[in-house]
């Protein structure tokens, strides 16, 4: 027998989101560059980051070698928000034209650079470029595969470590780069296209050839579960000397010599961050040729390496929604059945009194809850994130939203979120209309404010704690009037006019009429009591996609690559059947206990998950994170409260439209007298 329509569609859908992006469909959001021989190739630098603070900071806030005149680059609304601050650098290369030993500059250690050098290099803080609209990435090899690589995003400004003989810690900088630019070249045309853009920060050498004299202490990032060789990484710290007068980039090194095709020639000691010394900054970059074309230059930085987790993930929420829906298609099929055709069948009125179940409650199930008009508002909330992460995950499968354009997804988010203030409208005000309510004005203000005034309040005070720490990451006042301009001028005008559009449709009609006296609410259970059966209802969601919610986590608090959107949509189909299905199974629960208040019960049900996500935070950052700075713990928990809010909104909207529907459809089929 052949396999239903239905069934074959989403089974295309699924592989459509789980295939890689064809070339047609993956979009970079900026059209090859073409290099000739020679062509002058800028490096820009990006803001410094660090795993430990989460505060990020600009790149010139340091005493790094600064060009005549900084520009910045222009940034999108995203990269604003994300504390991206790209500005030219004095990193200059030609193309195919490999350079040794070519000095920057040097500076002179004060007692204000010592003391942030330090602070940086205590922090972890690691130094991001830009080359060609590519990131500057440290490829570290695996130890389970020679031929595969992971990347790790920036390098690190340095790193502390001991002399031999001696308990004090010292503080070295990394000011010996060596990059290397793969190029895809198109031989008949003699033209080169840049495919990846690397450095490595250490050099691979035997110990006993430098390290005589000292011993690096590492601070490697962790962020994946990889086994590193330490003894034989020493990092390219390197303390330059040179013959007579510095006289800027002619003076000649006697510890680097480019003639001799050498990095490093001699060297007694590493780079020492102290006051009145001075720090000689020099790189080295090299040109290799490459396989890989510029369409799928971003595949070596987004390759997954952990698939396998992933479908374990897909085959854990499936089990979830498969159980769930066994249970579903037994209330519809058996129970519900079978109760229609008994009440149907039912001659006397003697005989309807002695019945018991969901029927006996339908004078009170469509019954306005209490605070209804607060329902309309979440409601309308929830359907306003429906819209926008439904929206924004098929750009993003299909390769619109592609990482070389940074700050798209944000930027693309919130526009949508803006834009979807007509659905949030719109459905806040036909629920409000059925609730009997008059002033749709009014429910559209409390629409337009009540969840984005809350979430502006602590985007606030958040930014007025990274203002405090001078970081990069705080949200300019331009950029904050930006916002708001956004919300009062396109949002809350859309939602006006949702609501005016949905208050203008007929009313709902109810599938029976309500009493006008409520009914008695008899002893329920101890299972059925509300806090109970809302905390149960929002493990099966959160359980669904909790194993995916650590790669997002890891992807936003470890600064690590994360586009595997194909896995993503699948989860979010899935947590939007799980959320359905635990709700109208805890509803039907609840109504055939002859309480009748589900309203607010099935938007609580499946919106409890994001208690379990907000917990699973709080055990993420205990367990994964080593932040140790109050303000980076208030500014993760405050973005965590935030997102915990917005997966309540969303999570229990779906679950209030699923028993919506659900006793709208069982009462209809039943005959009332």
């Amino acid at each position: 027998m052949a396999p239903p329509a239905w069934a074959v569609a989403i089974a295309a859908l699924c592989l459509a989101a789980l295939a890689p992006p064809a070339t047609g469909f993956y979009l970079p959001g900026v059209a090859p560059n073409d290099f000739e021989k020679k062509d002058r190739l800028l490096v820009k630098v990006n803001k410094l980051t660090s795993i430990k603070t989460q505060l990020p900071y600009s790149y010139y806030s340091l005493p790094f070698c600064k060009p005549d005149t900084i520009v910045d680059s222009a940034e999108n609304l995203g990269e604003v928000l994300r504390g991206d601050r790209i500005e030219n650098s004095p990193y200059t290369f030609e193309m195919r034209e490999p350079q040794m030993c070519q000095i920057v500059c040097k500076i002179s250690v004060r007692e204000k650079e010592e003391k942030l050098l330090k602070e940086k290099i205590e922090d972890e803080y690691r130094v991001n470029m830009i080359l060609d609209n590519l990131p500057l990435v440290v490829p570290i090899q695996r130890m389970d595969r020679e031929d595969a690589y992971f990347y790790q995003h920036g390098f690190h400004v340095g790193a502390k470590g001991k002399y031999l003989g001696s308990k004090d810690e010292k503080y070295f900088i990394h000011n010996h780069l060596s990059f290397t630019v793969k190029c895809h070249r198109d031989q008949q045309r003699d033209v080169s296209r840049i495919v990846a853009f690397e450095v490595k920060p250490y050099r691979y050498i035997s110990v006993v050839d430098v390290l005589n004299n000292y011993i690096l202490k590492y601070l490697n990032v962790h962020i994946l579960p990889v086994t590193f060789n330490h003894k034989n990484d020493v990092i390219c710290s390197v303390k330059h000397e040179y013959e007579g007068k510095w006289n800027d980039k002619k003076t000649r090194l006697t510890t680097c010599d480019p003639h001799a095709q050498r990095v490093i020639t001699s060297s007694e000691s590493p780079q020492e961050v102290e006051v009145g010394k001075d720090i000689i900054f020099t790189y080295d970059v090299d040109f290799k040729e490459s396989d890989i074309k510029w369409a799928s230059r971003w595949d070596s930085y987004l390759l997954m390496t952990d698939d396998q987790i992933h479908w374990f993930s897909i085959v854990n929420s499936l089990m979830i929604v498969l159980f769930l829906s066994g249970m579903v298609a037994m209330i519809m099929l058996r129970t519900l059945y079978r109760d229609i055709s008994k009440y149907n069948q039912l001659e006397t009125q003697e005989e309807a009194q002695e019945e018991t179940g969901w029927k006996l409650v339908h004078g009170d199930a469509f019954r306005p809850p209490s605070n209804s008009d607060l329902l309309c508002v979440y409601v309308g909330t929830g359907v306003q994130f429906f819209g926008m992460l439904l929206v924004t995950m098929v750009f993003a499968v299909l390769g619109f939203l592609s990482p070389s354009n940074r700050g798209g997804l944000m930027t693309a988010m919130l526009l949508l979120w803006v834009f979807m203030g007509l659905l949030a409208g719109y459905s806040s005000s036909r629920l409000y209309k059925l609730f009997k309510g008059s002033e749709w004005k009014n429910i559209a203000l409390r629409t337009a404010f009540t969840f984005p005034g809350s979430v502006f309040a602590i985007f606030f005070f958040l930014n007025a704690l990274i203002w405090g720490q001078k970081s990069s990451g705080a949200v300019p006042f331009t950029t904050m009037f930006a916002l708001v301009l956004l919300w009062f001028g396109i949002s809350v005008p859309l939602v006006f006019v949702g609501s005016f559009l949905g208050f203008k449709k007929p009313t709902i009609e109810d599938p029976v009429k309500t009493n006008k006296i409520p009914r008695q609410i008899p002893e329920q259970a101890w299972y059925m009591n509300p806090i109970f059966s809302i905390l149960i209802g929002g493990i099966l969601p959160f359980g669904a996609v909790f194993i995916e919610l650590f790669f997002i986590l890891t992807s936003i608090w470890l600064q690590q690559f994360y586009y595997i959107f194909g896995f993503l949509f699948l989860v979010f189909l899935i947590l939007i059947v799980t959320c359905a299905e635990i709700s109208i199974v805890l509803c039907y629960f609840q109504l055939c206990s002859e309480d009748y208040l589900w309203w607010w019960r099935s938007y609580l049900t499946s919106g409890s998950s994001a208690l379990y996500l907000f917990l699973y935070a709080t055990f993420y950052f205990f367990t994964k994170l080593e932040i140790t700075k109050f303000v980076s713990a208030v500014l993760y928990f405050g973005y965590m409260l935030i997102a915990s809010y917005a997966f309540f909104a969303l999570t229990g909207t779906i679950g209030f439209y699923a028993c919506f529907l659900f006793t709208r459809l069982i009462y209809s089929s039943v005959k009332i007298e």
